[in-house]
């Protein structure tokens, strides 16, 4: 599969998705699904065409499945922080996340709200907008290029989904509203961590798009009870743990696992 290729498709989806953001003048629940806006139909629909007249088979949060027996699979989540987008709130993303037999291939991740592009391709590297990613080396490469180096949880800007039972032994935190754009925060070196601290997880359209992003800036990840981030069944849920460095990935799996989730028993 041509990555480059694959990422142009993308950019076409996504400006579809942004050209039906920016076009509300109102909000509304549908009422089919908990938390499905208006919106977040017509964004699905909106990229799906695109896809669709790519070839590629489709696996969105909106819509379920579609021709999943083409060689390329895109898992879609039109609008990842539909809640932020409804409110005007400036955190929320469309993101997509191309697989194949060997598994993630190309990756796009859009801020909605300011149009900043997170792009990956197995094995080539990852971007933001024109900026390279990659581990923070020790050079004074600048915020924004890449993780950003820090070991310690106890010095560490860290994003979260839900607020865990306690105080994990970070330095600040953040809950931002789109873990999207949480995990690609720390491909750019914005966050130093991120921490799924949810009871139910995540589904793969959430967070497999910026996993790779992740993966080709050099960030360390994990699932918070050691399961594969990309499942044999697209279906199943996962907890996900990235950090700048493997030092802080682990004191981060630590603090995650001293507190449950509904589908991991006597982890």
């Amino acid at each position: 599969m041509d990555g480059d290729a694959i990422l142009t498709v993308f950019d076409k989806a996504a400006a579809r998705v942004a050209e039906v953001v920016d076009r509300i003048d109102g909000w509304y629940l549908t009422g089919d699904r908990e938390g499905q806006y208006s919106f977040d139909v017509a964004a699905d629909e909106a990229a799906r065409e695109v896809l669709a007249e790519a070839g590629y088979g489709v696996y969105s949060e909106e819509s379920g499945s579609h021709d999943p027996n083409r060689e390329l699979q895109v898992v879609l989540d039109p609008v990842d922080g539909s809640t932020n987008a409804a409110r005007g709130l400036p955190w929320y993303s469309t993101s997509f996340c191309a697989l194949d037999s060997e598994g993630m291939v190309a990756a796009l991740v859009l801020n909605l709200a300011n149009g900043k592009a997170y792009r990956a391709v197995r094995g080539q590297g990852a971007a933001v907008d024109s900026r390279r990613l990659a581990p923070n080396t020790g050079e004074d490469r600048g915020r924004g290029s890449g993780p950003s180096g820090q070991r310690s949880l106890g010095e560490a800007t860290v994003g979260l989904t839900y607020i865990p039972p306690r105080h994990l032994g970070w330095k600040q935190y953040r809950v931002l509203g789109s873990i999207a754009l949480d995990m690609c925060a720390v491909a750019e070196g914005v966050l130093d961590a991120y921490i799924d601290c949810t009871n139910e997880g995540h589904s793969t359209w959430d967070y497999l798009g910026a996993a790779l992003v992740c993966a080709e800036a050099g960030v360390a990840m994990g699932e918070a009870w050691g399961r594969e981030l990309l499942p044999d069944d697209l279906a199943e849920r996962r907890y996900p743990v990235v950090a700048a460095t493997p030092s802080l990935l682990a004191e981060a799996l630590a603090e995650r696992r001293t507190f449950g989730a509904d589908d991991v028993i006597n982890p």
